[in-house]
C-alpha cells in the first residue's frame, strides 16, 4: 500500500532551505489542473493571479479581485487536498495595511489558502508585518514585481545593475525582518537571486531565476503547453496540451460534419420489445 503523502507546512519550509532540498511548485488555476498536481506530487500550488491571463486572457494581472481569487483557490483547494495553497493577493488589495489583513483573512478564511502572497519589499515591509501580525503566514515578492509593471514600462528583467541588485538583496531583508516566512525571485539574473537567497534565512523561490532558491515555480498551464500565445524565456515546455487540444476537436468536428460520430458504440439503445412497442405507438398516430 502507498504511503500517504504528507502536506507541507509552514514551518517545513525554512526546514526544507536550511537542508538544501528543493520545493517543487506550480502554479495552478483550477480543478482540473489541480487533481493533476496532487497526482504529481506537486509540493506548492501556487494560484496566482496570473490566472487573470492564462484563464481569462487579460493583458495583465491588474483586473484580478480577490473574489475571483478567493473562488478559484477553493476550486485548487477540492482538487490538490495534500498540496500546500499559496493565494496570492490582487492588485490593490493591501494598499494600506487594515485592507491588506482584511483580504489576508479573507484568503485563508474563505479560500482555504495555507499562506498569502503579496508584492513588493522595503516599500511595503509595514504592510507585510501587518498580515504576519495578524496571525496569517504571509510571503512577498521581489525583482520582476507583475504589480509595478507600468513603473517598468512593462514585464521586464530587473537587477541587471550593481545596484538594482543591492536594492533587490534589500528588499529581502526588510520583508524577512517584517515576518513573512518566504518570498518569491521573479525574472532576475541567477547571480542576484543566490545572493538574495544568501542574504536571508527565510524560504525563497525562484521563476526565471536560475536555481539557487530552494523553490521552483512554473505556471502549470505554461509548461504544460496549455497557453501557447506567449512563452517566456524561462519556461520550459513539458507538454504540448494545446496541440492535442486543437487536433482532437478539429477530429470531432469531422466526425459529426461527415455524420460518423455518434455511432452505435456512444449512443444508448433501446428494449428490442419497447422499441416495438414506441414504433407501433408512432405508426398508430399516422392514422
Amino acid at each position: 500500500m502507498a504511503e500517504e503523502r504528507k502536506k507541507l507546512t509552514v514551518p517545513d519550509l525554512a526546514l526544507r532551505k536550511k537542508a538544501g532540498q528543493k520545493v517543487v511548485m506550480a502554479s495552478i488555476p483550477d480543478y482540473p489542473s489541480a487533481v493533476w498536481a496532487e497526482r504529481a506530487g506537486i509540493d506548492i500550488a501556487a494560484v496566482g493571479d496570473s490566472l487573470g491571463m492564462v484563464s481569462y486572457g487579460l493583458p495583465n494581472t491588474l483586473p484580478v479581485t480577490i473574489d475571483t481569487m478567493i473562488a478559484h483557490a477553493q476550486a485548487v483547494r477540492r482538487g490538490a487536498p495534500t498540496c500546500m495553497i499559496m493565494v496570492s493577493m490582487t492588485y490593490g488589495s493591501y494598499a494600506t495595511p487594515e485592507l491588506g489583513v482584511h483580504n489576508a483573512v479573507r484568503l485563508m478564511k474563505e479560500g482555504g489558502a495555507d499562506v498569502v502572497k503579496m508584492q513588493g519589499g522595503k516599500e511595503k515591509a509595514h504592510i507585510v508585518r501587518a498580515i504576519a501580525d495578524a496571525g496569517v503566514p504571509v510571503m512577498s515578492h521581489v525583482g520582476m514585481c507583475p504589480h509595478y509593471m507600468h513603473l517598468y514600462g512593462g514585464f521586464k528583467l530587473q537587477g541587471r545593475t550593481a545596484d538594482e541588485a543591492l536594492r533587490i538583496i534589500e528588499d529581502g531583508q526588510a520583508i524577512e525582518a517584517a515576518g513573512a516566512v518566504g518570498f518569491e525571485i521573479e525574472a532576475v539574473p541567477a547571480v542576484v537571486a543566490k545572493a538574495v537567497d544568501d542574504a536571508v534565512k527565510i524560504f525563497t523561490f525562484g521563476i526565471g531565476a536560475g536555481n539557487a532558491s530552494c523553490g521552483q515555480l512554473l505556471l502549470a498551464f505554461d509548461l504544460l503547453g496549455v497557453f501557447d500565445q506567449f512563452k517566456p524565456k524561462f519556461t520550459k515546455r513539458y507538454a504540448n496540451l494545446s496541440e492535442i487540444a486543437v487536433e482532437a476537436l478539429q477530429r470531432f468536428a469531422a466526425e459529426v460534419r461527415e455524420g460518423s460520430f455518434p455511432d452505435a458504440d456512444h449512443s444508448y439503445g433501446m428494449k428490442p420489445e419497447e422499441q416495438a412497442a414506441l414504433e407501433a405507438l408512432i405508426a398508430k398516430r399516422k392514422t
